[in-house]
């Protein structure tokens, strides 16, 4: 396939596709846009954390934006990968068309805001947000940290629609075993932004709730990206057999 081919159109793209896509006049290597992305959400962190004096959320505030990087690059990663190769139709549609990624990352989002402004200062006599900003946080800063926070949900969101839509694929289809290599490699993409997400933990030890949800979500994409997996070991194995 060619790289004009390969090239993404409207209605076959993630919705952050679309939006890079649809910058007039803009076309940059992936390496410059994640640059671009980091450098703007970390200088901000800075510069608040400064100007408000907020330097214990400076730290998480950072590892949180450094996941979403990456996750926007693991993104674009997977998605050229897929691209490169002829899909089932089917397959295409669902992980990318569907748009069902955005309806995990809000559902994410909308749990994380009720357990961080309603559940958690329920619960418990130092609320993780009074930790980070004070009991009076600053409008500017919280701006931010919900801007940050759907970032890395909606990442997190298609990363998980991604590894399901993947087992969904592996269980209905069955590929030679080159077009199953490049599957393969999807998903392990997929299954590394799982576990890295995992660098969250330290920022979320007192926090049950979020630790068990964090922790239980990587367990989840490591449990259906090995099932998947060896559903396309095992059955392209057999079709190499069956053609010979």
């Amino acid at each position: 396939m060619s790289g004009d081919s390969a090239r993404p159109e409207y209605g076959e793209t993630w919705v952050y596709e679309s939006i890079i896509g649809a910058l007039p006049g803009i076309r940059l290597p992936t390496w410059a846009a994640m640059a671009i992305q980091l450098l703007i959400f970390e200088v901000a962190i800075v510069a608040l954390s400064w100007y408000y004096e907020v330097w214990s959320a400076a730290i998480a505030g950072t590892v949180v934006v450094f996941v979403a990087t990456i996750g926007s690059a693991e993104m674009l990663r997977i998605s050229t990968l897929i691209r490169r190769i002829d899909v089932p139709p089917t397959y295409r549609a669902l992980l990318f068309a569907s748009n069902v990624e955005v309806v995990l990352s809000v559902l994410a989002y909308i749990a994380l805001l009720t357990h961080l402004f309603v559940f958690d200062p329920q619960v418990s006599s130092m609320p993780l947000l009074d930790r980070l900003f004070g009991s009076e946080p600053p409008v500017l800063v919280v701006y931010l940290t919900l801007l940050i926070l759907w970032d890395v949900s909606y990442r997190i969101g298609t990363g998980w629609w991604a590894s399901v839509t993947g087992l969904w694929r592996s269980a209905r289809y069955r590929f030679d075993p080159e077009t199953a290599r490049v599957f393969m490699r999807a998903d392990l993409e997929i299954w590394g932004f799982g576990v890295l997400q995992l660098v969250l933990v330290p920022f979320v030890l007192d926090q049950p709730v979020l630790l068990a949800a964090l922790v239980g979500h990587v367990i989840a994409v490591t449990a259906v990206t090995a099932v998947s997996v060896g559903l396309l070991r095992y059955r392209s194995r057999t079709a190499g057999v069956s053609q010979s």
